[in-house]
């Protein structure tokens, strides 16, 4: 499958950041993509970074855009994940929303909250796996790398990719914090044998990043900090190598302690 992730500089302005996400996804058709990733709160964006609470969105602009987003789904053949700020039977929760050609979309929201979090969101029950082109795939949101043990939850159920949406930057350059994010994300491919794809925001720092590793941490693509832009790889599934069928035979005598 050829899986795509994109980064840009997300904002308060919904109808912006829609218009944003629409051309990316041309954009990747264009390259034959066939799965676009999109960083955390991509349409509505994050608060208080770019507005003061989640109370503030329009929650009836973001549905009419989802519905939007759907339509061009079902038009261009191309599945998306969008981070955004959702309103569900009266709560509000940080999600990511995985929108498939003629098919209901699905669901994930949150769950490890915390700071800003915590006074935004409700906190996610969904277990965040589902299947796409005979691929089985997991997703994560941003603060939730820093615990394998989310990730573990996913090697349990097997996944083939694993995506996570981003929204870490800083105001000022902290390049340790983009390489300590990127090291959590290189470990938590090569523990749980599985490619791991994000999407981040770019603006005013982006302290994670938008790359793509293999499951035995190579990258297989990366995007340039701070630079609007798109990453592309045709991925396959292919028999573990020996390292990584010892790292799988382990972890699954692990995993069967818990």
């Amino acid at each position: 499958m050829r899986i795509a992730a994109y980064q840009y500089a997300v904002t308060s302005d919904i109808k912006k950041n829609f218009e944003t996400i629409q051309k990316a996804i041309r954009q990747a058709k264009e390259q034959q993509a066939e799965l676009v990733l999109f960083p955390e709160c991509a349409l509505t964006g994050y608060p208080p970074r770019d507005l003061p609470s989640s109370s503030d969105v329009d929650f009836n602009l973001v549905e009419s855009c989802c519905e939007e987003l759907q339509k061009f789904c079902d038009e261009t053949s191309v599945a998306f994940v969008v981070g955004t700020i959702a309103l569900d039977e009266g709560k509000i929760y940080n999600r990511a929303i995985f929108f498939r050609p003629y098919t209901a979309c699905e669901v994930y929201d949150k769950r490890a909250l915390w700071g800003w979090d915590r006074d935004n969101f409700q906190k996610g029950q969904k277990r965040g796996i589902t299947e796409y082109k005979g691929f089985r795939i997991g997703i994560r949101i941003c603060f939730e790398v820093r615990f394998p043990e989310y990730f573990r939850e996913l090697y349990q159920e097997k996944t083939d990719l694993d995506l996570v949406l981003f929204y870490d930057v800083t105001d000022s350059e902290n390049i340790e914090r983009y390489n300590m994010i990127k090291g959590h994300l290189q470990t938590r491919a090569v523990e749980n044998v599985c490619p791991v794809l994000t999407s981040n925001t770019i603006a005013p720092y982006q302290t994670a990043p938008t790359v793509l590793f293999g499951r035995s941490g190579q990258v297989l693509a990366e995007n340039s900090r701070n630079e609007e832009g798109l990453i592309v790889f045709d991925l396959e599934k292919k028999e573990y190598d020996f390292g990584e069928r010892g790292r799988a035979e382990i972890s699954d005598e692990l995993v069967q302690k818990l």
